[in-house]
């Protein structure tokens, strides 16, 4: 064997011991959820024949090609028994693309498919996707909506920062072919759009984002609704808010659904991330709430404040002071994988069942909006706890 053929060696037998790497759960938690040790992907996760040329004759030295720089928001389905995520991988030429990694278990041994996935151009090609929302419709496809971004054409002369934003639509049977469509017409930007499992008065449901510009939501007010007659040639045209933004809370920025709602007997849950400002800048964090079965756009249970921020490494990444999630998984048993990403740069699972998250959402005390409110609603479990403590 030759030296070169032993540093391959090294190489792949390294990398096949990051992905095997038990990862353990956390011992400590708040009782809503257990987060895991280890991320679940990085960089470092994708194939080395993905980022080294291994022939010998090309590369001599070896050396790193094409370069990963980080892996993250990924949507997630169960398939064929395995836990899948379709990941946002962003190379280190800025370039996103999206690529399959399966688990057997859900929180570890996730190995990347050999091939990233082919995603066909709308019309107008997209100079960056990413951030797919995966959802089985009951119409028998899959659908990945994400996000399709583009250089702002009206951008002044030089102007090499401003884009845009659309709701870009595939849809597949098996994960591998993927047919592409047209992109999603509104009268707003949107990069964040979810499609609901089920037919609601015969039609698609969406849930939207309407932002004024790439970045900032302006006058857009919060998480939407919108009802849609045909994915393959969507349109929004009537559109309305159902999870408000509200000053000084966790989403007084903007706010846009995670995953698809999942259907319980209590209602639809729902996982969003909320974005506020701070002398750092923008912080992301996680947030729930519900809406009634017969009608999913009446909200019926927001706890106040986040269901889960960044924590100690999390806080460290490309972006810093972020988690994002587009992806969760609920088994049969109700055990529930969330799959969240950090600080735009790895990806990480915690676990709870949908039977805490539902305790979690309708017995948590509501946002009172003041300082004045939270107070008073801290004394009254103040209160009973004393009671309690002291009989």
């Amino acid at each position: 064997m030759t030296t070169f053929q032993q540093k391959v060696e090294a190489l792949l037998a390294d990398h096949e011991l990051l992905i095997t790497k038990p990862n353990l759960p956390e011992e400590k938690g708040n009782g809503i959820y257990t987060r895991y040790n280890s991320p679940i992907l990085t960089a470092a996760h994708t194939p080395v024949f993905w980022r080294y040329d291994l022939d010998e004759q090309t590369n001599p030295y070896l050396m790193e090609r094409i370069g990963m720089n980080a892996t993250m928001n990924s949507g997630a389905i169960k398939w064929n028994g395995k836990y899948v995520l379709v990941v946002r991988v962003e190379g280190d030429d800025r370039k996103s693309f999206f690529a399959i990694a399966e688990s057997p278990n859900g929180v570890d041994n996730f190995r990347f498919w050999d091939y990233p996935v082919t995603m066909p151009d709308d019309i107008i090609p997209a100079t960056n996707i990413y951030d797919m929302r995966l959802t089985a419709h009951e119409d028998g496809w899959v659908y990945g909506i994400f996000c399709a971004e583009r250089h702002n054409p009206n951008a002044p002369k030089g102007d090499l920062s401003s884009a845009t934003a659309t709701a870009a639509i595939a849809r597949t049977k098996d994960l591998i072919n993927w047919e592409r469509l047209p992109d999603l017409k509104t009268k707003s930007q949107q990069r964040n759009v979810v499609l609901h499992p089920e037919f609601v008065n015969g039609k698609y449901a969406l849930y939207t984002r309407p932002q004024d510009g790439f970045i900032d939501t302006g006058s857009g007010g919060g998480i939407g609704w919108a009802l849609v007659d045909d994915m393959t040639h969507a349109e929004v045209k009537e559109e309305k808010i159902i999870d408000p933004r509200y000053y000084h809370t966790i989403k007084e920025v903007k706010n846009g659904e995670g995953p698809h709602p999942i259907k319980t007997d209590k209602g639809w849950l729902h996982l969003a991330h909320g974005v506020r400002g701070c002398a750092a800048g923008l912080r992301y964090v996680l947030y729930m709430y519900m809406t009634a079965l017969e009608d999913p756009t009446k909200v019926i249970a927001a706890p106040a404040g986040y269901f889960m921020a960044p924590e100690g490494e999390e806080r460290i990444g490309d972006v810093s002071n972020v988690l994002f999630t587009n992806g969760w998984i609920a088994d049969e048993d109700g055990k529930l994988f969330i799959y969240y990403a950090s600080s735009d740069t790895r990806m990480h699972v915690a676990t709870s069942t949908v039977d805490k998250l539902v305790d979690y959402c309708m017995n948590t005390p509501q946002d009172g909006l003041t300082t004045t409110a939270s107070v008073e609603t801290l004394k009254k479990m103040i209160h009973h706890n004393l009671e309690i403590i002291h009989k």
